[in-house]
């Protein structure tokens, strides 16, 4: 017997929909059981967006920087920035500086926020529709500065009836348990399975997000001072 020679298998929304609820013990038929359904499974992505970094949904980004402007607007899908630089010249004459990112109390106590120079730090304001990250020092015009960026980016929304999900294969058992978990608070006789689907979707996810992670070498260095 041959293998398929296949690795493609990417389940589309109907197709989510109709595991998720065979698993509950519904059979979904109608218009409003696949809205329903498709509220539900857009809450189940929001909640992955919940659970820490997702590797997948890594995305970077630039934004040139003005003279005397501290704020500037990020990506309206932006969940927040994991890594930032301040980046001078370009090509093989590039240099990134690391910008430390503080909080808003650090933020409100500089004494003087009109501060002009090479920016090197930042607080991000994670506010809504449109989060944004405010310099300090405000960039000045003694030379062409460049914000790089690397941020984790909302997961796209469950989509229609042919679109496949925003989530890696390894993603897809648990997106399936998860839909099938909040179905079943909302289907009738679903709350009689409702806690062996919490359980396998818990189980799902742990397998999932224990093998998306950054396998590099992680040191630490002690910072040792006088008191």
């Amino acid at each position: 017997m041959s293998t398929s020679g296949t690795t493609s298998f990417a389940p589309d929304l109907t197709e989510i929909i109709e595991e998720a609820y065979a698993r509950t013990g519904y059979v979904g038929r109608t218009g409003y059981d696949f809205r329903s359904a498709r509220m539900s499974l857009s809450l189940v992505l929001n909640e992955l967006s919940n659970r820490g970094m997702n590797l997948w949904s890594v995305a970077s980004g630039t934004i040139p920087l003005v003279a005397g402007t501290a704020t500037y607007d990020l990506p309206e899908d932006t969940v927040d920035l994991i890594e930032h630089v301040v980046r001078t010249g370009t090509g093989s004459s590039q240099v990134d500086i690391s910008v430390a990112r503080i909080s808003v109390s650090t933020y409100a106590t500089l004494p003087n926020k009109n501060n002009t120079g090479k920016p090197i730090q930042a607080y991000i304001n994670r506010q809504s529709p449109v989060p944004t990250i405010t310099l300090w020092p405000v960039p000045d015009g003694s030379t062409p500065y460049t914000l790089a960026y690397w941020r984790l980016r909302r997961l796209q929304d469950a989509g229609n009836g042919s679109n496949t999900q925003d989530v890696p294969f390894r993603f897809v058992p648990a997106l399936i348990a998860g839909l099938a978990y909040h179905l079943s608070m909302k289907v009738p006789g679903g709350l009689e399975r409702a806690a062996i689907l919490k359980a396998q979707f818990d189980e799902a996810l742990m397998l999932a997000e224990g093998e998306d992670r950054d396998k590099s070498p992680v040191r630490f260095v002690p910072r040792i001072g006088h008191l």
